[in-house]
């Protein structure tokens, strides 16, 4: 029998003996579903969520495709003047909560919600999930809304007072990207854990069972709104899958510090329909393998590093005001080379193409059996270092290349430098310092450059400007703060150095700076540590710099490794150039990476799974060649 069929009878006989129904309902493989987003934007409606609900359960359902989650901004009427940062067009109840916006949701009329929704997605045999922005609404604080008290009915009261949403809204930390929309919420208040507990007590009073919360994680890190939530969740008496998003500028070290916390979190930017979006996850997957992220503890289970959702089929744009409309950009070759990664990294499969209409390619690839038994079930997922191009060429230089992150060219030196930000226990973090020049004390770069130590780039300081400050707590702030100070690229400039990205990027997208126009935000102050990082208290991260070649992303050969339930390994090639290429691999070096147990000699039986072929056989070396952009995917047997 070929090894395809072995592999759908295996799968088959897993999802037919309930055992796929068991894993799911105790997390331990990654999450399926479809989102909204890659097909709708914001602007889905009940009737359009519903249809595609539908083609879930009678078509994807058997492979696994469970969840089905409205994204974001379901709250916002979708009439002119709205948009995706518009303020003033949200539907908020009496307690401050954002509620669906009847004219979208009909269903949700007198103060039902997603109750309706959410229970004919349990009809189909479904899970109900939504996406949800930070803390609180600008809205609500803006109105100071009372806060509902869920364990009396009534309005929060502490001390004798009642608090309001103005109370507990922290206005210095506004989501970067969404600035007319979400603040955090201050959860070292009794006050504003009650407001977050509000919320997600009415989620499961909907019988929603996914939230993936949005602008906590990444450039916008939120430790503590991240845990409090994660705590309000477990003490709801029913399981909800906990998932963050977006991951720009994520590091391993953050995601370990709150993987036990949640269920899956993104780990890149908005992954879309063009193939450096595609290219841009390969070292991101990569370092959070290296760092044993991949099914660590999480909180229902195991946690899993998202590579955000599949944009295949009929899709729309990023951002735009408008439904499905166009083909997915990817040429074939592209998405089987974003499926294959995906799947070798372990990654959640959310599928984002308008259902309703999915051609047979689509499908297919999406319910590749092989591609989904290595997702859930595969074990020792890593990019395996020992690929080479040629039959016998040299080994390629992919392994060490790094990953671009968020940079900002400070300077413009023949060796021009990027400033980023990264995890602040980094050595990389270390070099900053304070000089004097021309009577300026301005914040510079210490690098190492051939040998000598040379002062690179500068930043001015000064100190932030407070008169526009009109909030009640300003005080509190002020203390908050102290010995904080903004940083500008040139003194003259009224632009801010900004740890935050204001607007929403995809994946590939590198912002050409990091600056802002000045404002009394947490995500543009910074204080100098003794041990030389520079570090801001919104996102937690740090800034660095380095020379500008070091973020030169070559298009090279890739590949991924893995081991199966029954003793296969699974080995993937990827050709991340334009060019027609053949990559190969010795038989040998697979025990480099393996444990002896799945490598017994030096030759393997080998089944190709997107040509078909069998190879009988193998012995020294495995090549093929593979198109530009495109990949193979070998399934071995190597033990006697």
């Amino acid at each position: 029998m070929k090894q395809s069929a072995l592999v759908l009878l295996f799968y088959t006989l897993i999802l037919s003996s309930g055992l796929f129904e068991a894993f799911g309902k105790d997390f331990s493989t990654p999450p399926r579903g479809w989102n909204s987003y890659d097909s709708f934007s914001w602007i889905v409606d009940e009737e359009e969520f519903l249809d595609n609900a539908q083609v879930v359960s009678s078509r994807l359902l058997p492979s696994g495709y469970e969840y089905v989650v409205i994204d974001y901004l379901w709250y916002r009427k979708n009439v002119k003047g709205s948009s995706s940062d518009s303020y003033g067009y949200d539907n908020i109840d009496e307690w401050g909560r954002l509620v669906p916006d009847p004219d979208r949701w009909p269903s949700s009329r007198h103060g039902k919600g997603f109750k309706e929704v959410a229970q004919k997605v349990h009809d189909l045999g479904l899970k109900f999930g939504i996406h949800l922005m930070r803390g609180i609404s600008l809205e609500a604080v803006n109105n100071n809304t009372k806060i509902l008290d869920v364990t009396t009915g009534l309005p929060y009261v502490e001390d004798g007072r009642t608090w309001l949403a103005g109370d507990v809204g922290l206005r210095d930390m506004p989501c970067g990207w969404m600035k007319n929309g979400f603040l955090s919420v201050n959860t070292d208040l009794g006050a504003g854990r009650a407001f977050l507990r509000s919320l997600y007590q009415q989620y499961a009073d909907w019988d929603v069972d996914f939230v993936k919360l949005d602008c906590v994680f990444g450039d916008d890190f939120d430790k503590k709104q991240i845990i409090t939530v994660s705590e309000i969740l477990e003490g709801l008496g029913r399981p909800i899958l906990f998932s963050l998003s977006p991951g720009t500028s994520v590091t391993p070290s953050m995601g370990e510090a709150i993987s036990d916390y949640v269920d899956l979190y993104r780990i890149t930017g908005d992954s879309w329909d063009n193939w450096n979006d595609v290219a841009a996850h390969f070292d991101a997957a990569r370092d959070f393998a290296a760092a044993k992220q991949i099914g660590a503890d999480g909180l229902h289970g195991n946690s899993w590093p998202d590579l955000d959702m599949l944009p295949l089929g009929w899709l729309t744009d990023p951002g735009v005001q408008q439904g499905p409309h166009r083909k997915c950009r990817l040429s074939l070759d592209e998405q089987k080379t974003l499926l294959t990664l995906w799947s070798m990294a372990k990654s959640p499969l959310m599928f984002g193409g308008d259902l309703r209409q999915i051609d047979d390619i689509t499908f297919n690839l999406i319910t590749n059996p092989t591609l989904l038994e290595i997702d859930s079930y595969s074990q020792n997922n890593m990019e395996f270092p020992y690929i080479f191009t040629g039959k016998s060429g040299s080994l390629a230089d992919h392994a060490a290349s790094k990953s671009p992150g968020k940079q900002l060219q400070v300077s413009n030196e023949p060796e021009q430098s990027i400033l980023g930000l990264t995890s602040c226990n980094s050595e990389r973090a270390k070099g900053w310092s304070i000089t004097l020049q021309n009577r300026v004390k301005q914040i510079c770069w210490n690098y190492n450059t051939k040998g000598r130590s040379t002062l690179s780039s500068c930043l001015h300081k000064r100190r932030p400007l407070m008169k526009s400050f009109k909030w009640n707590n300003e005080f509190i702030y002020r203390q908050k703060y102290e010995g904080m100070f903004q940083l500008l690229a040139q003194r003259s400039m009224k632009a801010c150095l900004d740890s935050s990205t204001t607007q929403r990027h995809t994946a590939s997208v590198r912002p050409s700076n990091l600056l802002s126009t000045c404002k009394w935000n947490a995500n543009q102050l910074w204080r100098l540590s003794d041990d030389g990082t520079l570090i801001n208290p919104y996102s937690g991260l740090c800034a660095t710099m380095e020379s500008a070649k070091d973020y030169e992303n070559a298009a090279g050969p890739r590949s991924w490794i893995a081991t199966g339930v029954s003793g296969e390994i699974y080995l993937s090639f990827f050709n991340l150039s334009p060019a027609t290429t053949t990559l190969s691999a010795k038989i040998g070096d697979l025990s480099k990476v393996l444990s002896s147990r799945f490598l017994t000699n030096n030759s393997c039986n080998c089944y190709e799974v997107w040509s078909g072929k069998d190879y009988g056989l193998v012995e020294g070396t495995l090549s093929i060649t593979v198109n530009g952009h495109g990949c193979a995917l070998f399934v071995l047997k190597c033990t006697v």
